[in-house]
């Protein structure tokens, strides 16, 4: 098994996808959300295509269908637009949203997603871009809350986003839930360890991941629908 960190980066991804294929991979799993980038995307199919070609192999994407290979990806959009509606629930009105990189497919998704969960019973008075990582999440809300922004919930559009706005309000001294409300996407592992305990939308990863290896070895009939399973998990981040 040859395991690659790509950090969201088409181009160490096509790196390793060479490397797959000099080592001569006997399958490729590639996961996590592409970028908006139509020459790199065309760089990295051409990299798929000539793993295929050299070993004959099956490739699997777990993010958006952008490429011409086997895709799954979480059901972001709707499920996003279900944690806004069933924030909405609790009686909140205004949002804001750290919205990751503005080329980054699945957190364009999910924003979207929850902006039309709000549409017509809520209303988003922020928006601010950041790195789809903890200290993007943490920038983020630095940024939001310097502008005396106080919206009723802030959604990051990734759990380790959602853990640094929580950090940064913490250092700003801002209570949550008891100024503003925080919520993410994902329900990684280490929100165990998260307080407040974070309100997100878990979806099936390790199913995702089994369906990705099944379309990988070629076995009949994996239950992809499965993979669209999601549920919206409110914790006290949003009471």
């Amino acid at each position: 098994v040859i395991l690659g960190i790509a950090d969201h980066d088409l181009a160490q991804t096509i790196s390793i996808v060479e490397a797959a294929r000099s080592h001569r991979s006997q399958g490729l799993v590639i996961v996590g959300g592409l970028r908006a980038n139509a020459d790199l995307l065309s760089g990295l199919q051409s990299a798929i295509d000539d793993y295929r070609r050299a070993t004959g192999a099956g490739v699997a994407l777990v993010g958006q269908g952008v490429l011409d290979v086997a895709s799954i990806a979480p059901a972001n959009r709707e499920a996003s637009a279900a944690l806004a509606r069933a924030l909405v629930g609790l009686g909140h009105r205004t949002y804001a949203i750290l919205t990751g990189p503005h080329d980054h497919l699945t957190a364009r998704d999910r924003a979207a997603g929850f902006a039309e969960g709000l549409a017509g019973i809520g209303e988003i008075v922020a928006r601010v871009e950041g790195d789809f990582t903890r200290d993007g999440g943490y920038a983020a809300m630095t940024e939001l809350l310097s502008d005396g922004a106080r919206p009723d919930v802030v959604f990051a559009v990734n759990d380790v986003m959602a853990v640094g706005a929580l950090a940064a309000a913490r250092d700003a001294g801002v209570a949550v839930p008891g100024d503003v409300r925080v919520a993410g996407f994902d329900d990684i592992p280490t929100l165990r360890d998260i307080v407040p305990s974070l309100t997100t939308v878990r979806v099936p990863l390790e199913r995702i991941g089994e369906v990705a290896v099944s379309l990988v070895l070629g076995e009949d009939s994996p239950d992809v629908s499965a993979t669209q399973e999601y549920e919206v998990v409110l914790r006290d981040s949003t009471t």
